[in-house]
């Protein structure tokens, strides 16, 4: 029986990936765990796996294809004792055109291969047996582009092609592709609406009925009630052509945009901040690095930062104040037994969130190697899923570019975000008399239907004595 290669789920939000890079070609022998592809996802590069054996018959994806949406067919394995020339490249089993595919393709419950591969983030990798390879798409290297594949079959042309033509009312079929393997791309649909022949049949409308035309205005409020932005062409309106540069979004500023306007909306936020003095911390710090061992290379074992502290410090915190150590699931709290603290490492275009688990045990000198290895590993995009998902809080700390105060965002499903500023001396009044210290401000920013303004005080007010009575996170 052909096995159905699909684009897997490597995450549980994840909708769509790019596929980057084929690492076996047509015709080449795949064994179970052999490295098939590699697939980028708006946070990270990951390798798909085999998990069959037989022969890698069609590709139908080419690498370099962007925004392939999750269990859309990729490639045909022939199964052993197949013969690889003699099977036929398949549809994507989930084509709209029959709804039953999909459900067809799917294996019996227990049985099925993908069950067998969830990943720890709660996706599924990327197969699926049939009892015969599916109908309807043409195999790699066959002309995809102007017809489609097969009556009533899919047309194959990438996503903004495909928006271009909705908007301008082209109709793909008639459209002749000269993208990889004949995959229209945005420049053949704006050919093709040049040329003005290739207009998609309008619904039939009584003439009574027919809608005035109308300048653009701004979107409806979708049904939730969230107001809509402005379009491309309305932002654009307000400025000379020459002044600007188009930059096309990449999946992971797609991802940060959505993910945190949606917080905005969703989760009520309220700010709390304190001021954390520093100069015991500071003290003991520097005995700790100093006493640190060292290897052959004289390189120290551990260099503990300010930030290691603090992120201790959030950890502790929150299983002293246990009804803080939660987050909101719809219609009830989730609270936690241990303290997952997430840490924000930005990289070029955006950022990552790795999740330092059960920080609340963790000595000082474990969570700064972790932290160190997780943030190598997000500057080069090759953190792993269960890496940067999940988690209770977070810390983002701005004040290595001198930033005294500001507030954060809350990424969901977390509840509070850490707020962390620079660290600086000041003039306070102790004892009745001025006095010099080094101070840093933190702002907890809290999802109100998770913790109330007293609750969120506790929490702060616990991280704040941790920070000012540093031995406390040594015991």
């Amino acid at each position: 029986m052909p096995i159905n290669v699909l684009m897997p789920a490597l995450s549980p939000t994840m909708e769509k990936g790019n596929l980057a890079k084929w690492l076996k070609k047509e015709g080449d022998p795949i064994k179970s765990g052999d490295v098939l592809a590699e697939i980028e996802t708006d946070k990270a590069t990951m390798e798909v796996e085999a998990i069959d054996e037989g022969v890698l018959a069609k590709i139908l994806v080419p690498e370099g294809t962007a925004d392939v949406p999750v269990n859309d067919l990729i490639a045909i394995i022939a199964a052993e004792g197949e013969d690889p020339s003699s099977v036929q490249a398949g549809g994507a089993p989930k084509a709209a055109s029959n709804g039953e595919a999909k459900a067809e393709s799917k294996p019996a419950a227990g049985a099925s291969a993908a069950d067998q591969n969830t990943t720890p983030g709660g996706g599924h990798m990327s197969y699926e047996r049939v009892n015969a390879a599916p109908e309807g798409a043409q195999p790699s290297g066959a002309p995809q582009g102007g017809a489609q594949a097969g009556s009533g079959g899919r047309v194959f042309a990438s996503p903004l092609a495909r928006r271009i033509a909705k908007q301008e009312g082209v109709d793909l079929g008639a459209v002749q592709g000269s993208g990889p393997h004949g995959r229209i791309i945005a420049r053949d649909v704006q050919a093709a609406k040049a040329s003005g022949a290739t207009k998609a049949p309008a619904a039939a409308q009584p003439a009574a009925e027919a809608p005035k035309a109308a300048a653009p205005g701004p979107k409806a409020a979708p049904a939730g009630g969230a107001p809509a932005g402005l379009t491309t062409d309305q932002v654009k309106g307000f400025f000379a052509k020459d002044a600007y540069e188009e930059v096309p979004l990449d999946g992971m500023r797609k991802t940060i945009a959505k993910r945190l306007t949606e917080a905005m909306q969703v989760a009520p936020h309220f700010y709390l901040t304190v001021d954390c003095e520093l100069d015991a911390l500071m003290k003991l710090r520097e005995t700790l690095n100093g006493s640190a061992g060292k290897d052959k290379d004289g390189k120290p074992a551990f260099k503990l930062s300010v930030n290691d502290f603090v992120i201790k410090a959030m950890g502790l915190a929150l299983t002293r104040v246990p009804a803080a150590n939660a987050v909101w699931a719809e219609d009830r709290i989730l609270r936690f037994k241990h303290a997952e603290v997430g840490v924000a490492v930005a990289i070029d275009g955006g950022l990552f969130t790795p999740v330092i688990r059960r920080a609340d045990e963790k000595t000082l000198s474990t969570i700064s190697n972790e932290m160190k290895d997780f943030a190598a590993r997000a500057r080069a995009k090759k953190l792993k899923p269960e890496e940067y998902q999940g988690g209770v809080t977070s810390v983002s700390n701005l004040g290595m570019f001198g930033i005294k105060h500001f507030t954060a965002v809350i990424n969901p499903p977390q509840s509070s975000i850490l707020a962390v500023g620079a660290g600086e001396k000041r003039v306070v009044v102790k004892d009745g008399a001025p006095a010099v210290v080094q101070v840093m401000t933190c702002t907890l920013s809290c999802d109100h239907r998770v913790l109330d303004g007293a609750l969120g005080a506790e929490l702060i007010s616990a991280f704040k004595g941790l920070i000012e009575n540093p031995m406390g996170m040594l015991v």
